[in-house]
């Protein structure tokens, strides 16, 4: 069971980074199942995965906090809309335009309606 729960940690690992570039592939969900498959087998694995750019960028505020702040949501959505606008744009069949129209939207609504605003972070400023 050990090794079935790293390959799917691996799997999902690899997952998750490309969602970190690919918009339409989710990141979050990928990391978190990484991380809890990595908490179940390996040590090792995990303790990497929690340092990684990644984790603490995507994951981190929606594991701790279930939500993000408005700053990474607006991120999230500028990212997300690039790459669907692009696509929209080169596909020339009008119901997978619409089709892409219809999952931004709902992407959209899930974002600001289900997924908690955090309040933005508070940077230190050094005392002079």
């Amino acid at each position: 069971m050990k090794f079935v729960l790293i390959v799917i940690g691996v799997i999902s690992t690899v997952l998750g980074f490309i969602g970190a570039f690919m918009p339409l592939l989710p990141t979050t969900p990928f990391i978190l199942l990484a991380v809890i498959c990595f908490a179940r087998s390996s040590d090792r694995f995990h303790d990497w995965l929690i340092e990684t750019k990644v984790y603490k960028e995507y994951v981190e505020d929606f594991r701790k906090y279930r939500g993000y702040t408005l700053k990474k949501k607006i991120e999230l959505l500028i990212s997300l809309y690039i790459v669907v606008g692009f696509s929209i744009w080169m596909v020339d069949y009008v119901y997978i335009r619409i089709g892409l129209c219809i999952m931004l939207f709902f992407q959209t609504l899930v974002l600001f309606t289900f997924v908690k605003t955090l309040p933005p972070k508070n940077k230190k400023s050094p005392r002079h």
